[in-house]
């Protein structure tokens, strides 16, 4: 039989757990039609190639990044970034900054709120430092933000504007009066990315290019894109971009899309939407099937929902959906043949998600297929770690933020539950689908979105002097120890399980015959690397679909 490509003479990881180690592959019409020993090389023909016993993966696939969502960030001014003691040294700082560059309309800064000591900003208070153009401050962690009556005035934010989910993506009010300080994507990712809506065709493809290029750098040929929270309008600028982009044959990445929705009040039209952009934004290498939900916030601002209170201020947070509604939803998804992808950072989040799959499945039986995964997971209650196997719900991790700083967890949790955060190894162990992920909101130079680096700090749970990362945020083991993975299970996330994930694993995420031919060469065998390290790995030749992308 005539082949298009013939490799022997290699270390093949396959991801495949019914023959996981091979020496050749050939490759016929984009899909892998052999894979075994050399032996069975004899029934092909074609351009053959000896890789001298280099190491063979499959292509990788992030099942958790923001594709869409930092296109706006790549024109986005983020200003200045600083640090203080306390709000007062916060205002003079902006206020010298402004008074040295006089005349802009915008003037954008970014905190950790930390750096307050306890305090908060009021739009009065940044009225009076910045009375003539926009101030916006940014948390650092960038899920709330502090804007002056100017940005107010701009989005129309009044006190008579209702949050988009209360007490989780609301707008904060003292007296019934809005302070200026609005928290989570649905209130606040209007006012940040606006203007992004008015960004030309040019321009996104731009952005999308130089994400598409890191990506094939690195090797990543499938994604779920998790989509932007409080603005499908520019979410779904961008899906139009990437299906030109892809009826123009300049997408070499699998992107599996989403539409966002806040609330169960939203549900209704954001199902229609759904099912709009299934049918509208479906070609070869983009489909849309899942629906996209904040079910809770991030644990410093206190909007993670948690089981028992923080330590720090006895609240718990709230999710966007009760278990009732989100099973409801789930039997919605299901008739309509949809999946499901939720933020779920508190351990009160994830549990009321698996809460509604046990609604849903005693109400549907074995008819129910709906798909579910929640994504970060940062704190598991003990009560939970075995429902995700038991379940079918899909855990997807975020491994290079498992190197938290246990000077930040302490007061939130003190020493027991901040020793016992990111459990992913003890839902591996249990049999759940555990898949890995990038997350990241904005291009930049592109460090975090590396998945070597997922991977580094999925092994070691720390930063070191030999990782392939920012010099500031170098970092010590995180506990628990029991929870660091190994390489097989950190590729396995990557590729097979990303691809059940994202439904696809009949086309992709491992190399089998008959499934496309994505699949990545290193000059090192990455079964065998030191962890420390390892995010310095990459690809010298990536291919999708049989051709070679870099």
């Amino acid at each position: 039989m005539r082949a298009s490509q013939i490799i022997k003479n290699a270390k093949i990881y396959t991801a495949d757990k019914d023959h996981p180690q091979a020496s050749a592959l050939v490759v016929k019409d984009g899909k892998f039609a052999y894979v075994g020993d050399e032996a069975g090389l004899a029934d092909f023909e074609g351009d053959t190639t000896d890789l001298g016993g280099r190491f063979v993966m499959p292509g990788i696939i992030d099942s958790h990044v923001h594709a869409s969502f930092p296109v706006g960030f790549e024109y986005l001014d983020f200003g200045e970034s600083f640090i203080c003691d306390g709000k007062q040294e916060a205002l003079d700082f902006m206020a010298n900054h402004i008074h040295g560059n006089p005349g802009l309309k915008r003037y954008t800064f970014m905190l950790d709120k930390r750096y307050l000591n306890g305090e908060d900003l009021t739009k009065e208070e940044l009225d009076a430092i910045c009375p003539d153009a926009e101030l916006l401050l940014r948390e650092a962690e960038g899920h709330s933000i502090w804007v002056n009556s100017r940005v107010l005035a701009r989005h129309g934010i009044t006190d008579d504007t209702p949050d988009p989910v209360p007490g989780l993506s609301y707008y904060v009010r003292k007296d019934g009066h809005v302070t200026g300080n609005i928290f989570e994507g649905s209130a606040e990712m209007p006012v940040i990315l606006g203007d992004a809506i008015n960004l030309s065709d040019e321009q996104i493809d731009a952005a999308l290019q130089r994400w598409v290029d890191y990506s094939v750098k690195v090797g990543v040929v499938g994604v779920f894109d998790s989509g932007i929270p409080g603005f499908n309008e520019f979410h779904e600028r961008v899906y139009q971009r990437l299906r030109a982009l892809d009826e123009q044959g300049k997408l070499p990445i699998y992107v599996d899309g989403c539409y966002v929705v806040a609330s169960a009040r939203e549900v209704e039209d954001g199902l229609r939407e759904l099912k709009r952009f299934r049918r509208e934004y479906d070609t070869e290498h983009l489909k849309v099937h899942t629906l996209k939900i904040f079910m809770d916030g991030t644990l410093k601002i206190h909007t993670a929902a948690m089981v028992d209170p923080y330590d720090d201020t006895h609240t718990t947070g709230i999710t966007a959906f009760s278990k009732e509604e989100l099973a409801e939803l789930l039997g919605q998804l299901n008739e309509a043949e949809l999946d499901v992808h939720l933020h779920t950072v508190g351990d009160a989040a994830s549990r009321t998600v698996l809460d509604a799959v046990e609604l849903a499945k005693k109400e549907l039986g074995d008819s129910y297929h709906v798909r579910v995964t929640c994504a970060h997971l940062k704190i598991q209650h003990d009560a939970d770690l075995n429902r995700f196997a038991q379940l079918g719900v899909f855990a997807n991790y975020t491994p290079w933020w498992h190197t938290e700083r246990m000077d930040d967890m302490l007061p939130l949790f003190g020493k027991k539950r901040s020793e016992n955060m990111y459990r992913c190894k003890t839902l591996w162990d249990s049999g759940a689908v555990v898949t890995w992920s990038c997350d990241n909101i904005f291009f930049g130079d592109f460090a975090p979105w590396n998945p070597y680096l997922g991977m580094e700090v999925g092994m070691t749970r720390c930063i070191s002097d030999k990782t392939n990362f920012y010099e500031f945020a170098r970092s010590a083991e995180f506990p628990p120890a029991s929870e660091k993975m190994g390489v097989e299970e950190m590729i396995l996330g990557y590729t097979i399980n990303g691809a059940i994930q994202l439904g696809v694993e009949g086309k992709k995420g491992s190399i089998e015959v008959g499934k496309d031919a994505d699949f990545l060469v290193f000059d090192d065998d990455l079964l065998t690397a030191e962890p420390e390290g390892f995010s310095h790995n990459k690809p010298s030749e990536v291919y999708f679909c049989g051709k070679k992308a870099n």
